[in-house]
């Protein structure tokens, strides 16, 4: 499987998690007496992969790691610790001020690197829609600063990122599906011109045969709660908003996990003719 990388600089508590792991991993073969070949024979895992796991080049999945203690015969006690540590290590925290500080441009040139990379994206969107939906004017007001607190950004760079990284969409051989609450659809993020012009182009990308653009009604009831954005690259990454930053999750387990969330919500959306209806009322009541 191939892993996409954050290129962004992550918390040192990640950093370390992975470098400990990796040392566990190698003390405990050896501790067994075990070269890597036989050990990935063992783990029916390639010996390659197995290196590049103890030398820190690859981070192993919890099921990678799972795998390893069992062949090891690790005591169950001992196996918890380290499978702690893969959780950890499988989870990557970006923070929107480490974000700032390389500029908030580059982030959006990383995330149309990502959507390059793979052909299935699924976003989940309960509060904004995703920068691929954007108009210009819109994502002037989604990227501009709110609150003191925030850091500082080159917005009109930003912006023109943005804008740039929305030319995945018009490859046919690359899926998005879009769940939107209809919240995220009327929330009056910018003037009324712009939300007006936000939701008809959100209507005529509908129609294009690889966008899919789905709406959960205020009507609905919905018992799940639509609690933050997430982003699901294919069935190997998750990159899930949070107020302070970013995670990244690249555990199969977590990846599975949001993609039955997706389902969840996708199954109390409105689609196809009924979601453009709604956005074009939207369209209607802010002209």
């Amino acid at each position: 499987m191939r892993r996409l990388h954050h290129s962004l600089s992550i918390e040192p508590d990640g950093r370390q998690s992975r470098a400990d792991l990796a040392e566990a991993l190698r003390r405990l073969r050896k501790a067994a007496g075990l070269s890597q070949e036989r050990l990935a024979v063992r783990c029916a895992m390639s010996q390659s992969k197995y290196s590049r796991i103890e030398s820190n080049r690859v981070v192993p999945s919890v099921l990678d790691v799972e795998r390893v203690l069992k062949a090891l015969k690790i005591p169950s006690e001992a196996a918890r610790d380290l499978i702690t540590l893969a959780r950890q290590a499988n989870v990557e925290h970006t923070s929107w001020r480490a974000v700032a500080e390389l500029g908030l441009w580059r982030k959006q040139s990383e995330l149309k690197a990502l959507a390059q990379l793979c052909t299935l994206q699924r976003l989940f969107n309960p509060a904004i829609p995703s920068g691929l939906l954007h108009v210009p004017e819109y994502a002037r007001a989604a990227l501009s600063p709110v609150v003191d607190s925030s850091p500082a950004r080159d917005v009109d760079k930003a912006v023109s990122a943005r804008l740039n990284r929305q030319t995945v969409l018009n490859d046919p051989n690359r899926e998005f599906q879009f769940v939107l609450t209809e919240q995220a659809v009327r929330w009056k993020r910018a003037p009324r011109h712009a939300m007006a012009d936000q939701c008809a182009h959100m209507a005529e990308l509908s129609l294009r045969p690889n966008i899919d653009i789905a709406i959960v009604p205020q009507t609905a009831e919905v018992s799940g709660a639509a609690l933050n954005s997430f982003v699901i690259y294919d069935d190997r990454l998750v990159i899930e908003e949070l107020f302070s930053g970013e995670v990244a999750l690249s555990d199969p387990r977590d990846i599975s996990h949001h993609e039955n969330l997706f389902d969840f919500f996708r199954s109390h959306a409105l689609s196809g003719e009924r979601a453009r209806a709604l956005l074009l009322s939207a369209r209607d009541q802010f002209m």
